[in-house]
């Protein structure tokens, strides 16, 4: 197995020019994102989209023939490692979420047809989507509780169910839905996965409960961001909108989250390093008791547990990119789980600090670090809580593990006593004590 650290020059003069053009050109828009309604947004941001198309980095999720750069993994956390410096930044290049998921479950779930309706406008921007599998009474870590029903009924299926947190379903011009189809069949075999398109009779959006990331849940513009309580009742959709198979839901689930998981992971890094570096300016320019922030033992100690945790974070996101590159995302799951569950907690801690070094005035609105710290509380539940990740991470790791009678493997006077018997014919030992 070779590893190699480094970026080939190639790519790294794209990366370069990636992390100039979101730092002049899309992180300024972030001052004033809140006052923009989305015809703004489109009209400000349509010719920076014009320029990563131009570049050939627009959708670089997806494979080649699907209209994307086919970059792997590993490439694609180096790019969305910068991306993640502004909130603004992945619409710009076509990898915002929900929308990215979206594409490449409809890339490896839908047949021509589909993709033609579907999947080709979502690429091209024309079009915004929803996922929503989470549900109101039921754990979301455990999607195999899932109560929201479709029912078959000659050329249409019939959905009735309650969902939660659907990622943009006020805004969205289609949800990809997953709801049972297959009652009796094993827990990993009951889901489907279908497109509802809005305004689909039947499918209510009840409200639009504000979160930490948007503590008001007033209309914000016609933009996106919202997670919406919708109930289905009687919807009625074609039976060429299930996606694949009946029973393919969890299946289909896997293939859209595994490299988004990264990606969330890389981004948050992004994040994180935009609030160290505002972390070492701060230090650097502030006194206290006569002496330079900076000079502080406290300081030093907050800087370098924030440079060593982002370090680690970044290298196993790297890692587990690099697994899934190489084996697949299937053989890649303990990687995954680890970076999802690690990076979240990263996450915090660096954020935490940022706003602890900037006092007052980190706690305020004045600077970005609290909207980040409480945007990015909801990684710690967002594609699975840490907890499950958690289980995933240690179950990989038990289950070669093998039991032992009597003492541990490791206990000394065992081990001595075995050292004796194979050296014995080559050095005196004293055996006094065996």
């Amino acid at each position: 197995m070779a590893w190699d650290f480094s970026t080939d020059p190639e790519f790294q003069e794209t990366l370069d020019w990636i992390r100039e053009f979101v730092d002049e050109e899309i992180l300024p828009i972030e001052a004033i994102s809140d006052e923009l309604d989305q015809d703004q947004l489109d009209q400000l941001t349509a010719p920076l989209k014009a320029e990563v198309r131009r570049r050939n980095l627009w959708a670089a999720h997806l494979d080649p023939e699907l209209g994307g750069q086919g970059m792997g993994q590993l490439k694609l956390g180096l790019m969305h490692e910068i991306l993640g410096r502004t909130q603004e930044a992945p619409g710009v290049f076509g990898n915002q979420a929900p929308d990215s998921g979206n594409a490449e479950l409809l890339a490896v779930g839908a047949n021509e047809e589909q993709k033609e309706k579907w999947l080709w406008p979502l690429l091209d921007g024309q079009l915004r989507s929803c996922f929503s599998m989470t549900e109101a009474h039921v754990a979301g870590s455990d999607p195999t509780q899932i109560r929201t029903l479709a029912v078959r009924d000659g050329d249409e299926w019939v959905i009735n169910g309650h969902k939660w947190f659907a990622s943009n379903a006020d805004i969205a011009d289609f949800t990809i839905l997953m709801a049972v189809t297959n009652p009796d069949a094993q827990p990993h075999r009951r889901a489907g996965m279908f497109v509802i398109p809005a305004g689909t009779p039947g499918m209510n959006i009840v409200r639009k409960p504000g979160t930490m990331s948007h503590p008001d849940s007033s209309p914000r513009k016609g933009r996106g961001g919202n997670h919406c309580e919708v109930i289905y009742e009687d919807a009625r959709v074609p039976a060429e909108n299930l996606i694949g198979q009946p029973g393919e839901g969890f299946v289909l689930a896997q293939k859209r989250l595994g490299g988004g998981r990264i990606h969330h992971a890389m981004r948050m890094l992004g994040v994180c390093q935009r609030a160290f570096d505002g972390m070492r300016e701060r230090v650097v320019s502030r006194t206290s008791h006569g002496k330079v922030l900076s000079q502080h033992q406290l300081m030093q100690d907050m800087i370098a547990e924030t440079a060593v945790d982002i370090e680690t974070a970044r290298l196993l996101t790297l890692k587990a990119a690099w697994t899934m590159d190489h084996t697949g995302a299937s053989n890649s799951r303990a990687e995954i789980a680890m970076i999802k569950y690690y990076g979240a907690k990263v996450a915090m801690n660096v954020l935490d600090r940022a706003i602890q070094i900037h006092g007052s005035l980190g706690y305020t609105t004045d600077l970005p670090y609290e909207g980040m710290y409480r945007a990015a509380r909801a990684l710690r539940i967002a594609d699975g809580a840490d907890e499950v990740h958690k289980v995933s991470i240690a179950r990989h790791f038990l289950r070669d593990a093998e039991p032992v009678e009597g003492w541990p493997s490791e206990h000394l006077p065992t081990r001595r006593e075995a050292a004796v018997r194979k050296f014995q014919h080559l050095v005196e030992l004293h055996t006094e004590n065996l």
